[in-house]
């Protein structure tokens, strides 16, 4: 053989090792993703023990994605006792549907809004798909647009839990109409969160692709912010909270709960709810 032949046959050879390597690469990656959406999101059909959404009704919320793709959002619709109340689109963390949420959305509701919660595609009814940051929020604007048309010209404002606060914060950025947004439970990013785990030492910051990077986006919300957690929170350290509060501008509020957990914070902080919902978004709470 030639050296001719043989150095074209190795560069043959190289070429085909590099193109089935980063084919490999690249269902890796994609694997990762996958594996990282199921993770954080942990989509199911399973509902909060207890749950009673008695006075709740239930809605379809139908609409297009940007890539043409149809999307059935399902939700619960409870208004609320007087007239032009305030509106609240509520947004549920990871695990269970927008059904487990049914004591929050009451106790919000007793405030006095007029509140629409809704799962996104992989929950509940909603239509089935493994979830994303970017379907997520995609599916938090629509159901936005579908309050706007439910109350036109009534006040709006954005509730988040926990993966709720994230995808939030990512929604109040995007739009200029929400008079304020409410946070509880929530983090700064996903490396952030799993540094504080137990398995946090491990250096996989670049590997994380579902990074919802709250505080690099939480300044740019144009409304009021209040931030909520509780100091026993096992699953979200409260310092987190903390940290993208101090990340926000102004005009803002931070409540830490003393004792409160991942999730019995809002039911241990009414009276610091009404007086933020009073002095920080001019409200007049029930």
């Amino acid at each position: 053989m030639s050296a001719v032949a043989f150095w074209s046959r190795k560069r043959l050879f190289f070429g085909a090792m590099a193109v089935l390597l980063a084919g490999g690469a690249a269902w890796g990656l994609k694997e990762l993703d996958a594996k990282q959406r199921v993770w954080i999101f942990q989509p199911s059909n399973r509902t909060w023990p207890g749950a009673n959404t008695a006075g709740m009704q239930e809605v379809d919320i139908p609409y297009t994605t940007r890539s043409g793709q149809k999307v059935q959002l399902h939700g619960l619709w409870m208004p609320a006792a007087r007239a032009k109340a305030p509106q609240l689109l509520f947004l549920h963390g990871a695990r269970w549907n927008v059904t487990g949420s049914s004591p929050r959305i009451r106790r919000l509701n007793e405030l006095g809004f007029s509140v629409l919660a809704v799962d996104y595609r992989g929950f509940g009814k909603s239509s089935h798909a493994l979830p994303s940051e970017s379907t997520a929020t995609e599916d938090a604007r629509a159901a936005w647009d579908w309050l706007a048309r439910k109350s036109p010209g009534q006040p709006r404002y954005i509730f988040g839990h926990s993966l709720g606060g994230a995808i939030a914060i990512d929604l109040a950025r995007g739009v200029k109409d929400e008079k304020g947004v409410l946070v509880e439970s929530t983090f700064t990013n996903i490396p952030d969160v799993f540094d504080s785990m137990r398995w946090g030492w491990l250096p996989v910051d670049w590997l994380i692709t579902q990074r919802f990077d709250s505080i690099d986006k939480v300044a740019d919300i144009g409304s009021p912010l209040l931030v909520v957690h509780g100091t026993a929170d096992p699953l979200i350290p409260a310092r987190l909270g903390q940290q993208l509060f101090d990340a926000a501008k102004e005009p803002k509020r931070f409540i830490l709960v003393d004792g409160a957990t991942h999730h019995n914070t809002q039911a241990r902080a009414m009276g610091e709810y009404r007086k933020a919902l009073r002095e920080l978004f001019e409200l007049n709470p029930r």
